[in-house]
């Protein structure tokens, strides 16, 4: 496995040293989306301190960051659960080569279809501005 593909299966306290709302402030997230996607498992564990306070390592931004890219790429809270899952579970990357080929598919077919959609208000704008 890739190690900027790899979720920390264990927690390194020493490495933890970002609060919650600095790990908030260095993804651009806010503190409900990293205890959601906590909670979903997409990242973590994080560690905690004695008082029971999250820390984030810099593992844990990144891989919130890594989590955040494939979200903006369109990839719904289920895919994210299903590749955090293969990452995690399967030492065979032809299931993760396959997982990210089909999501690749859907972006271009995506893409196509904002294309296709461009063209239509180009031409409206070209048509109502040929017009005044």
């Amino acid at each position: 496995m890739d190690a900027a593909d790899q979720p920390r299966s264990a927690v390194d306290p020493d490495s933890a040293d970002r609060s919650p709302a600095d790990a908030a402030a260095a993804t651009g997230l806010s503190l409900d989306t990293l205890r959601y996607y906590e909670r979903e498992g997409l990242i973590g564990p994080i560690a905690r301190d004695a008082a029971g306070r999250r820390r984030y390592s810099a593992d844990d931004v990144a891989w919130i960051g890594i989590v955040t890219c494939r979200r903006d790429a369109g990839l719904g809270i289920d895919d994210l659960r299903r590749f955090t899952r293969l990452l995690t579970q399967s030492a065979d990357p032809t299931d993760r080569v396959a997982f990210l080929g089909e999501r690749r598919a859907e972006l271009e077919e995506r893409q196509r279809a904002t294309r296709r959609a461009l063209e239509v208000l180009d031409d409206k704008i070209a048509y109502y501005g040929a017009r005044d």
